[in-house]
């Protein structure tokens, strides 16, 4: 046999060997990982082959392989191990003590032993769960609802049950606006703090957590309001109800969120009418009297110890004054007046005629016109009647309190004659002053020398000369008669003629004045004389005032 040849048996049969060995060897695969969630159910297949050829078998490698079950193999019912299409592990109702590595033996030819493993490995996730938000110092609303006061310090705690721990997100949406992340957090506990609250951070708060083996995310919103109180004190007051017997006590805080609470009581003594948010409390008559108090308390929920948190109101009836008569001329107008104090609430102020039963409120219209300003009304009275407007008016005020009304006298007169009234009026004075002048000169003489000396010391240009307008005939006769006097009268007495000249100019003669200014300053300068009697000097007096009166007539003077 040549060197270096193998003889034919001997060949056969190291290839049988290699085959054998090749046959029996178990081919090494790249191990899978499959994840589960605690509490639900798994399949694991075998191959990737949906229905492998052979007997399937599963173990598990913890802490040593460990027999499991086979295609070959019946289990009982309350088993959590099954096989699916003979091949596939199923495991039910998953917990922690599955997780870790398994092993499926494929056998491909029994009588060889020849077989096949594939390696997976199974995680079990857990969670999360259970996801708890702790945001303090917070009051809480029924409705779950948390608060806090604006200023305050807060902080925001986010904790999860989860394995593996997750991934721990905050974020905050503000009312009617998208959602803004806060950060992430990979540890189980995850928080944060704000510092001095404003409404501007009032909203929902959502922690959300993410198991990261199974992607399975929860999450917890919270809704966080801000509370603040008002900065100023309440206000109250009093009005009349719609139903006009009733009243109504009304109380405001404003500035605040949320509303406050108001409680009215009656003072003194407390005692409690009712509690409302709105902050009206309506009230009869029979609980009302002048004067009476009545308190209202607002409470805040942030503070209610605050103090100067209350108001109070009185009410009182209404004051009335008027002019008890007034007088309206025939065809005139008059204005009568009703001013109302002390009212609260305000007083509604009507008009009433009183002539006739039952009583009958006057209306705006063509011959009344009414008026209300501030606490003063007014009605007037067009055209003024004496059979229809003459009489009693009524002005009424009345509140939930109280009623009163004042009488006002009306009285239509005709007009009166000013001019006769004012003629009659200066011809009183006139006598008066003639008969007070003729007293006086009869006896005081002494009077007449001064008052004559202080006449005829006067500038005489500042008189104005009086024309006597008589003809010449009329004038001779005058002095003629005027010598006559002269003999038997003193030289004082001559004087006298130029006081018929005048008596003249004042009977009207008006045609014949010529130098009449000149008389009227004659008979300033000279007077009647002193030695004269009374008849005389009343006579030059008479003339005087005449002449003067005649000349301004004339517009002279």
């Amino acid at each position: 046999m040549p060197r270096g040849r193998v003889p034919a048996p001997l060949l056969l049969l190291l290839l049988f060997l290699c085959e054998q060995s090749s046959a029996n060897r178990v081919p090494s695969e790249t191990k899978a990982v499959f994840i589960g969630e605690e509490q639900e159910n798994i399949t694991i297949p075998c191959s990737n082959t949906s229905s492998p050829g052979g007997l399937v078998s599963w173990y598990r490698n913890k802490p040593e392989a460990t027999f499991l079950l086979s295609s070959n193999t019946t289990l009982p019912p309350e088993s959590r191990y099954s096989l699916v299409n003979a091949s596939s592990l199923h495991i039910t109702g998953l917990g922690p003590q599955d997780e870790g590595n398994y092993t499926c033996r494929e056998v491909l030819n029994e009588t060889l032993g020849d077989h096949l493993e594939h390696r997976v490995q199974l995680l079990v996730a857990s969670g999360p769960t259970q996801i708890d938000i702790n945001i303090y110092p917070t009051g809480i609303h029924p409705n779950g609802s948390l608060f806090v006061a604006r200023g305050s310090r807060v902080t925001f705690n986010c904790s999860s049950s989860s394995y593996p721990p997750p991934m721990v997100e905050w974020s905050f949406q503000p009312p009617a606006s998208s959602s803004e992340p806060f950060g992430v957090n990979s540890e189980i506990f995850s928080y944060f703090v704000l510092q001095n609250m404003s409404p501007a951070l009032q909203g929902n708060y959502t922690c959300l957590a993410t198991n990261m083996l199974s992607k399975r995310v929860q999450k917890v919103t919270s809704e966080l309001l801000v509370y603040y109180p008002p900065w100023s004190d309440p206000q109250c007051w009093a009005e009349t109800a719609a139903m006009g017997s009733m009243l109504q006590l009304i109380c405001q805080w404003s500035g605040g969120y949320p509303d406050p609470v108001f409680l009215w009581t009656e003072e003194p003594g407390s005692l409690v009418l009712g509690n409302s948010s709105l902050g009206v409390e309506t009230l009869n008559r029979s609980q009302l009297s002048d004067g009476k108090k009545f308190k209202c308390i607002g409470n805040h929920i942030v503070d209610s110890g605050m103090t100067g948190t209350s108001c109070v109101v009185q009410i009182s009836g209404p004051t009335l004054q008027s002019e008890p008569m007034k007088t309206c001329f025939l065809g005139g107008n008059v204005t009568l007046t009703c001013q109302v104090s002390g009212a609260n609430p305000s007083a509604k102020i009507t008009w009433l005629r009183n002539l006739t039963q039952p009583e009958e409120e006057i209306l705006p219209s063509s011959r009344y016109l009414i008026t209300h300003k501030d606490s003063v009304s007014t009605l007037t009275i067009l055209n003024c009647s004496q059979g229809v407007d003459e009489g009693f008016y009524v002005c009424r005020a009345e509140n939930p309190v109280r009623m009163r009304e004042v009488d006002i006298w009306l009285t239509v007169k005709k007009p009166l004659n000013i001019g006769g009234i004012v003629g009659a009026v200066v011809i009183l004075i006139l006598l008066g002053v003639g008969t007070v002048s003729g007293f006086i000169l009869y006896y005081s003489p002494n009077i007449c020398l001064k008052v004559g000396n202080s006449l005829r010391g006067q500038d005489t240009s500042d008189v104005m000369v009086l024309v006597d307008s008589q003809d010449e005939e009329e004038e001779e006769a005058e002095e003629e008669e005027e010598e006559r006097e002269e003999e038997d009268l003193p030289k004082e007495i001559t004087r006298h003629g130029h006081i018929h000249r005048v008596t003249a100019l004042v009977n009207g003669d008006v045609e014949r004045m010529g130098n009449g200014l000149q008389v009227l300053q004659d008979l300033l300068k000279m007077g009647p004389g002193c030695s004269l009697g009374l008849g005389t000097w009343k006579a030059w007096a008479s003339h005087l005032a005449s002449a003067i009166h005649l000349l301004c007539e004339h517009g002279l003077l």
